[in-house]
């Protein structure tokens, strides 16, 4: 029997470390495919059969992309845009999120997730015109505010199943105690929900960070985001696959090295209740 149950929880793990490599196997292929065009020359990238191990190895496609792009700038730019987006859904999805939660809105709960899947497009036309209108094309605050709409609904979402799995007994002491409804939120909940309010910040950033679309159409040439870096390695010659992969990487690379820094607050926030079940 003890051999038997041993058998089985190794047949488990195996099976689950398959399904992990299988889930992430095609993500693995891609960035080392990436890596391995950033680091050969165009020769080796156009060459057939493809060659992978690049022979030597050349750093030039990096150098390439700040050559030719104002990269620093774009990088400043995401930064400015992802920092201010991420700020101001923190400072409205919060207290949003627990009014939602504690008056049990569901319907407004509905309404913020579908403008979270609605696509960002939907919204483009209607804010560029809008801004456009009131002279704010070509700044950054027209791609700061419209990473709103990707992060505040993000936000608020996240928070609302943060607040709904609070204890309410810990929040009517406090009333009973004296304290106000938004002293009660201050000193209670809002300590309470920092894990929530640390996983919405990662998502957000993450999010906002990727998005290209608001970027490239809103933004001007000294506003660009990152992302509008790697669509600007396009020509219409040729497609420069070094530094395009460069370029790709790059964006990448921050936000890729952010989470593994703060996997264990992400992982450890969503099981904390920082998004609901079913």
């Amino acid at each position: 029997m003890v051999v038997n149950a041993r058998l089985k929880r190794a047949a488990k793990s195996l099976g689950f470390a398959f399904a992990v490599f299988v889930m992430v196997s095609p993500a693995i292929l891609v960035m080392l495919w990436m890596l391995s065009l950033s680091l050969k020359n165009e020769v080796d990238n156009m060459a057939f059969p493809p060659v992978f191990v690049p022979s030597p190895p050349t750093l030039q496609n990096f150098f390439d992309v700040f050559e030719r792009n104002r990269f620093d700038t774009y990088f400043i730019n995401s930064v400015i845009v992802s920092g201010l987006a991420t700020l101001i859904a923190i400072m409205v999805g919060v207290p949003a999120g627990y009014g939602i939660a504690k008056a049990q809105a569901h319907k407004l709960a509905v309404l913020t997730l579908i403008a979270r899947i609605t696509p960002a497009l939907s919204y483009l036309i209607p804010l560029y015109i809008l801004f456009q209108w009131i002279g704010l094309t070509g700044t950054v605050w027209p791609i700061v505010i419209t990473h709103l709409v990707i992060t505040l609904p993000i936000f608020i979402y996240v928070m609302i199943g943060f607040f709904e799995n609070l204890p309410p007994d810990l929040e009517e002491a406090a009333l009973i105690d004296g304290c106000s409804l938004w002293q009660a939120f201050w000193h209670v909940a809002l300590p309470l929900a920092r894990p929530g309010i640390v996983v919405g910040a990662i998502l957000s950033i993450i999010f906002s960070w990727n998005n290209f679309v608001f970027g490239a159409v809103l933004g001007g040439r000294q506003t660009r985001t990152l992302p509008v870096a790697v669509f600007n390695m396009l020509t219409f010659e040729q497609v420069a696959w070094g530094p395009l992969a460069a370029a790709a990487l790059l964006v990448t690379a921050p936000v890729l090295i952010l989470t593994l820094f703060i996997q264990k607050e992400i992982v450890g926030g969503l099981t904390a209740g920082g998004v609901k079940g079913g």
